[in-house]
């Protein structure tokens, strides 16, 4: 017995003296940190260190997350092992790949940020602590150190009006479901999706806490939710507040801005951080984004307002910075006019594409930010939309501007601000490297070494492969704003002009649809060798995917060309090869979990501690990739297919019913073509019309069915269930609907 106790006590001791490094790497390979030598140097320049001692690879660094970002260069550069979303273990070889030369980055962009509010919901709405501890590791071998962290924002603010006098079912109507709070933090809207039972709050203050103890063993920075002076929108009856009625966002009931000039702005602000500071500790960078896409209001002092939001942070916590979106409108300049360089720091949102800062953009600011530091951001997804794209050249060209651009002297490191996460993890993988690779290089140096590592292998068809997306669809030119990948055809309501999916993508095409199937091709040329290798299986399916869905926005204009000609045969024979085509995506998709509705259904269901929570949780899972909102939101709105899917399930029971339903009236007009109409005779609708009436009515119109009926019934069917498991091999699958396309 004292046996067993002395050697339960050795190995308490071993464990408690186990680095965040040790353990990260256990979770990627049990085993593997006996393999490393891992070692924390203080020094003033952010840097990480490769180096051998005898059969241990060693890594040094300044910081946790500095040495797990060495540990992920040397997986990817040395052992080929890239660990990315879906899949965050490997199996190492027994002895590792010796650094024969000690290989040494450093960086001056200390700040490394991730997280879009709309993240939180469009991704991680249900995740879990397993998912969050996966996604930590990521975070931390991607170099991110300062990430947003605002689950469990509900808890607080439910706290907040508890003590305001609010009761509970006042609350729940204000507080948004799980898959909507994103836009209730961001003073989009109010009460959509809840209200919410008394267990999620539970759930969530617990699964906060959890995650911010695991960003503090790495050493990270938590970025905290700040009050930026939301209040109900009925605050100005129920509390006598003085307040700016921000109206309506796309159909919604927006929460009401408290003026700084009000003289319960202190109270409120500070009831608010007492009860954040409780629940979660204090924060040396909070989020604070004041009057979040509204236009400008000449009643409002920005100036002031920053003041007073400024005012509550510090007194919370006197070393706080405020953490800003470089987004529209804000930071508006009267803000930045009143706050000192040590108050704010702002995040270039979209810095690939549209960036705020200086360099050449349809959002340029003349004088950038001023003297304000400032962070270097990609946001590449909007909507956590599905389809691969990039902006390769433009993210290298306008990252390496801010080496040399007069008005980039304030940057302090960069950013991933997607809205949905999960997808195209090349880029993710470039954005990452840029603060260890001082020297500007081509994208085509870059993805040589990519392939290597993601898929072990330098195989020349795949290296061809991943050549031909990198100069067409994953190189988005300057001047192209579309918001994140090219749409699907399959995904948008169906017209007799469809082109993008949702309502504000600024789709423009920019490369050639038959290069996406090339690159399929290549891809499942060489498959049979790849059997198993997981990053491999998932781009097979992930290209294939983009092929088949470039070839269908191809075969929907041949639909289009013969219903305007009048060619019923050659109409059915265009309907036939598109409906197999979406048949072959959905089975296609189903054999891997990522890309299955089920798995995103399940997650939610799964946060439910009764049928009916579940019920509620999956119904926001269903209307956010759908709907999104009601009717009057999803059509006058146009939020209608703003987080559409190319999901297996969703495909068969959601777009393809659509797609009929404009089908069937389609051959339905050229099959009663030349039949007198009712309005055609005597007595008709029509019969009234004036001339000019007449006359417009015989011009080329679209076609605009009624689809939210059947769009709303699936929202409800909560009743129909959608496996997790895959179905079928991912490469045998791959192969097959290929085929369907060479036909």
């Amino acid at each position: 017995m004292k046996k067993y106790l002395i050697l339960f006590f050795i190995l308490m001791a071993v464990a408690a003296s186990a680095t965040p490094i040790d353990n990260l790497l256990e979770r990627i390979d049990k085993g593997a940190s006996a393999k490393f030598k891992i070692q924390l140097v203080k020094s003033d320049k952010d840097f990480f260190e490769l180096d051998q001692a005898g059969k241990r690879v060693v890594v040094r660094g300044n910081t946790w997350v500095n040495i797990a970002s060495g540990i992920n260069w040397y997986l990817k550069y040395y052992a080929r092992v890239q660990l990315t979303w879906n899949n965050m273990k490997t199996k190492l070889p027994e002895t590792l790949p010796a650094v024969t030369k000690p290989e040494r980055h450093e960086t001056n962009l200390t700040l490394r940020y991730d997280f879009n509010y709309c993240t939180f919901s469009y991704t991680m709405a249900f995740w879990d602590w397993e998912r969050w501890q996966q996604e930590i590791d990521w975070m931390a071998l991607h170099c991110v150190n300062m990430p947003l962290a605002i689950v469990g924002e509900e808890c607080v603010w439910r706290n907040v009006l508890l003590k305001l006098g609010y009761t509970e079912e006042e609350i729940g109507r204000f507080i948004a479901g799980p898959a909507f709070l994103a836009w209730w933090e961001m003073n989009n809207l109010e009460g959509w999706g809840g209200p919410l039972p008394l267990s999620w709050y539970k759930r969530q203050e617990e699964l906060q806490k959890q995650i911010l103890k695991r960003m503090k063993e790495y050493g990270m920075q938590p970025v905290l939710p700040g009050y930026c002076g939301m209040v109900p929108h009925d605050a100005r009856e129920r509390l006598g507040l003085n307040v700016a009625d921000a109206g309506l966002w796309n159909g919604f009931q927006r929460p009401a801005n408290l003026l700084p000039t009000d003289s319960r702005f202190g109270e409120i602000a500070d009831l608010y951080y007492a009860e954040l500071t409780r629940l979660f500790g204090k924060a040396d960078y909070y989020s604070i984004d004041p009057f979040h896409e509204t236009n400008d209001d000449s009643s409002i002092d920005y100036g002031a307002a920053a003041k007073a939001l400024l005012r509550a942070m510090k007194k919370a916590n006197p070393k706080a910075t405020w953490v800003v979106q470089g987004w529209t409108e804000n930071p508006r300049q009267q803000m930045l006019d009143v706050l000192s360089t040590d108050d704010i720091l702002i995040l270039d949102l979209f810095s690939e594409c549209r960036p705020m800062w200086g360099a050449p953009s349809v959002w340029k600011r003349e004088k950038g930010y001023g003297k304000h530091p400032w962070l270097f951001c990609m946001l590449e997804n909007f909507g956590a939309n599905i389809g691969l794209h990039g902006r390769m050249d433009q993210l290298l060209d306008n990252f390496y501007l801010t080496k040399t651009h007069p008005l980039a002297t304030e940057i302090k490191g960069i950013g991933f601000t997607m809205e949905g996460s999960e997808n195209n993890p090349v880029m993710f993988e470039l954005m990452s490297e840029l603060p260890w690779r001082p020297e500007k290089f081509t994208k085509e140096q870059w993805v040589k070494d990519y392939v290597k590592a993601r898929y072990g292998t330098d195989d020349p068809k795949i290296q061809q492969a991943w050549d031909i997306l990198i100069q067409g669809i994953y190189n988005c030119p300057a001047g192209n704003n579309q918001q994140g990948p090219h749409e699907s055809i399959f995904c948008g309501r169906p017209t007799l002009n469809n082109f993008q999916a949702s309502s504000w993508s600024k789709m423009r095409n920019y490369y050639d649809p038959y290069s996406t199937l090339r690159a399929a091709r290549l891809m499942n040329e060489v498959a049979e060798r790849y059997r198993g290798n997981n990053n491999f299986e998932y781009d097979l399916v992930d290209i294939t995917r983009q092929a088949i869905s470039d070839q269908a926005r191809i075969r929907y204009q041949m639909i289009v060309a013969a219903y305007k000609a009048a060619a019923l045969d050659d109409l059915n024979k265009n309907i036939r090869l598109f409906e197999q085509l979406i048949d072959a995506q959905d089975q296609l998709l189903g054999t891997r979990s990522e890309f299955r509705v089920g798995r995103w259904l399940q997650m939610a269901r799964n946060c439910g501690t009764t049928a009916d929570e579940s019920n509620l949780y999956e119904w926001n899972a269903r209307v956010q990739i759908t709907t999104w909102g009601n009717r009057y939101c999803a059509d006058t709105g146009g939020l209608r297919d703003y987080a559409h899917k190319e999901w297996q399930g969703l495909l068969s029971d959601f777009y393809k019913p659509r797609w009929e339903m404009f089908f069937n009236y389609l051959r339905n007009d050229l099959e009663t073509m030349g039949k007198p109409k009712p309005d055609m005779l005597g007595g008709g609708a029509n019969s009234s019309k004036t001339a000019d009436e007449l006359f417009q009515m015989a011009l080329p119109q679209d076609i605009r069915l009624d689809y939210y009926p059947m769009e709303e019934k699936w929202t409800l069917d909560t009743g129909k269930t959608y496996d997790t498991k895959v179905q079928g091999n991912p490469i045998d699958m791959a192969k097959k609907v290929l085929s369907i396309i060479e036909k």
